[in-house]
């Protein structure tokens, strides 16, 4: 069979409020990030697993309140004055607990956005008493915030979820491929992420179409892989 040369080229998002479809275990943290709800603390935790739709509802949050987003990896110290002077959203603020200058920058950001009367949104994959800041007073701030958590998904969210990923690539599998994948794949978003990737790129290098029997052959393939490498840790 022939092949072709193909790319795997990021995909662009869409981001906004009607791309995020609202499920049973995003409900409560789409309910709390609603602008007017006013937080008790000021701020929100965001967690949940990869690709739950963390990054997508800061980025509807900022949207409706002209909030900032920052990964919490390139925070400065000397941005922090600038960046306090509205609502703001750090994302990924686990990444940053083994660098106590980007913690350090984070404490006196929130303590100067809260004081002036702006909101902050903190975002990261495990539940916030697991993220193990170094910095007590950081960590102990970041616990005391309101927590709203994205739970996996459902078959009806998991179908969004893959349809959305393969808008997102200009893709348009046949009508029975994702049907099939809810019910064969495994239930996660870094799962989703991960099978509409390689699909789109084994569909480009052979030419073809994205069919059920494609689906069929990638699941196949993935359920080796892992075997494979169970097979070798075990060993």
């Amino acid at each position: 069979m022939a092949h072709q040369l193909s790319f795997d080229l990021p995909a662009k998002p869409a981001l906004g409020r009607e791309d995020f479809f609202v499920a049973p275990s995003n409900a409560m943290a789409v309910a709390l990030l609603d602008p007017q709800f006013a937080w008790p603390s000021g701020k929100l935790v965001l967690t949940g697993p990869k690709g739950a739709g963390k990054s997508h509802l800061a980025h509807v949050w900022a949207s409706q309140t002209g909030a900032r987003i920052i990964p919490a990896a390139k925070l400065t110290a000397g941005a922090v004055p600038e960046l306090s002077h509205g609502p703001i959203a750090v994302e990924d603020v686990p990444q940053i607990a083994a660098d106590p200058e980007r913690q350090n920058a984070l404490f006196h950001l929130h303590n100067l956005v809260l004081a002036q009367g702006h909101a902050l949104v903190m975002t990261g994959q495990p539940a916030p008493n697991l993220w193990g800041l170094t910095l007590p007073d950081l960590q102990s701030r970041v616990q005391a915030a309101t927590h709203a958590e994205l739970q996996p998904p459902d078959d009806q969210l998991l179908a969004v979820v893959l349809a959305k990923l393969f808008n997102d690539r200009q893709i348009t599998p046949k009508p029975d491929v994702i049907p099939y994948l809810v019910a064969h794949m495994d239930r996660s978003f870094a799962a989703a992420a991960q099978m509409v990737r390689r699909l789109d790129h084994l569909s480009l290098a052979e030419k073809r179409s994205l069919t059920r029997p494609l689906a069929v052959r990638v699941l196949s393939e993935s359920r080796e892989k892992e075997t494979e490498n169970d097979a070798a840790a075990s060993g």
